[in-house]
């Protein structure tokens, strides 16, 4: 082969390579790609404007979507103590209420001799009745699981043994046999030993779940409020910074989103704090007045059986120390209490309803406390048949205190109920509509913020 003069051919492990391939740019990710897009839009005034536009739309659409999230959860939890919490703690105040008066009456009835009166064995009836009633219903309420559930339990396990003793005791007591005594002390103390108190534990279980739900539906909503104020000073800098560029007052869209985001503040600030004030109404000047309320009507309950025991054992059963009855020290210490639950009431009671039922249970616990005594120094005389006429007799006995005592606090107590349940339900209906409207008010003020800046993006085309 020829060669052209003055060309030299390299050898051939000289001879050039291929060019070198060079390396793509790396693969930009998603959130890189639009962070680029975005500091090139805002470079130009149109870029801004839409960025202004999304992020004024986000912040009205986020701040709607919390309050309705943040109300609907207030409103559940305000709708649970109308509707679940308070009822279950009234069902438990119930419960130890009807086992208490069926104790009472079933040492009454024993007293009244081998014949018990029908309207007694009717009252021990109706109490065992009602309390197995409510007892189904709270099971059926309940995780068994839960505190409660297990005090539940306990009382279905131990009430049908507690009405077997009662059974024994009056089959004795019918034969004139003294073993009928033992036996319904022997109830009397399975009834304050197991089931009264599992009662009350079920009852303080219910109150506090009940506190609970009040306290949630209570809770301000921090960040719907934070996040409304953070919305609403974007719209006012987003007009403000209009009116500097084009000399406008009004850009009808960010107003419209304005107005509306407003609203949602001002609903969600008034709506919570009325529906605040009357939970906790109901909680004050409800519920804490049926809680000491329902404490002195058992005590009074607790201080009638112990009174009537105090005869049906007359002085066979004493304290542990051994120098004084048992029964009169228990009534002694049930009737303090009740005297102090009495005194509570009466500075809980806020108006003259309220008030008055109080102060009828105080003067009928006062002439119970003097009968009572009457009463203790005829049988301490040895007069058992006199004692036993001042306290069961249907006239001037302890037995008509303790009724009057009873009716009066029923009264109170239905009267503090229905103080409760409309307190409750006005601070429900505070709320009512509130997680809808902020919702679609949200989605208007939105629309109305990318409308308006759509406006003004007009201008450039």
């Amino acid at each position: 082969m020829t060669y052209p003069p003055n060309v030299r051919t390299a050898p051939e492990h000289e001879q050039a390579s291929p060019p070198a391939t060079v390396p793509a740019p790396p693969h930009r990710g998603v959130l890189s790609t639009t962070a680029g897009r975005v500091r090139a839009a805002a470079t130009t005034e149109p870029g801004r404007l839409q960025i202004i536009g999304a992020v004024l739309a986000l912040l009205v659409v986020a701040f709607g979507a919390v309050t309705a999230f943040e109300v609907a959860d207030r409103e559940s939890a305000a709708s649970d103590v109308v509707g679940r919490s308070q009822p279950l703690s009234a069902d438990a105040a119930a419960v130890y209420r009807s086992l208490a008066d069926a104790d009472t009456a079933a040492a009454s009835g024993f007293l009244a001799g081998a014949q018990e009166p029908k309207d007694v064995h009717d009252q021990y009836e109706r109490d065992i009745k009602e309390a197995s009633r409510l007892l189904v219903k709270a099971a059926a309420n309940t995780d068994s699981a839960t505190r409660s559930g297990q005090e539940i339990a306990t009382l279905n396990v131990e009430l049908p043994r507690y009405t077997g003793l009662i059974e024994r005791a009056r089959a004795n007591n019918r034969q004139g046999l003294p073993l009928g005594g033992a036996y319904l002390r022997y109830a009397n103390q399975k009834m304050s030993n197991v089931l009264l108190p599992a009662a009350e534990r079920l009852y303080t279980a219910e109150t506090g779940r009940l506190g609970e739900d009040n306290e949630s539906a209570r809770t301000w909503p921090f960040l719907s409020l934070g996040l409304g104020v953070v919305a609403l000073a974007g719209l006012f800098w987003a007009q403000r910074r209009n009116y500097r560029r084009t000399n406008r007052f009004f850009n009808h869209g960010l107003l419209v989103a304005t107005a509306a985001s407003t609203v949602i503040l001002l609903w969600l600030a008034v709506g919570h704090t009325v529906a605040r004030s009357q939970l906790h109404a109901a909680d004050v000047n409800g519920q804490q007045s049926l809680d000491v309320l329902n404490h002195a009507r058992i005590d009074s309950l607790k201080a009638r059986a112990n009174e009537n025991l105090t005869l049906v054992a007359r002085g066979a059963v004493l304290t542990p120390d051994g120098k004084n009855d048992k029964y009169e020290s228990d009534y002694t210490t049930d009737m303090k209490a009740l005297r102090e639950a009495l005194g509570n009431a009466g500075g809980l009671a806020e108006d003259d309803r309220g008030k008055s039922p109080v102060e009828a249970a105080v003067t009928a616990a006062t002439e119970w406390q003097e009968r009572h005594r009457a009463a203790r120094t005829t049988d301490d005389n040895g007069d058992y048949e006199g004692a036993l006429e001042q306290i069961i007799g249907p006239k001037e006995s302890t037995g008509r205190s303790f009724q009057q005592v009873d009716d009066a606090l029923a009264k109170a107590l239905a009267h503090e109920q229905d103080q409760f349940t409309r307190a409750a339900e006005d601070g429900r209906g505070a709320l009512w509509g509130l997680s809808a409207g902020a919702a679609a008010l949200a989605v208007l003020g939105a629309a109305a913020a990318i409308v308006g800046i759509n406006r003004r993006l007009s201008e450039y085309r």
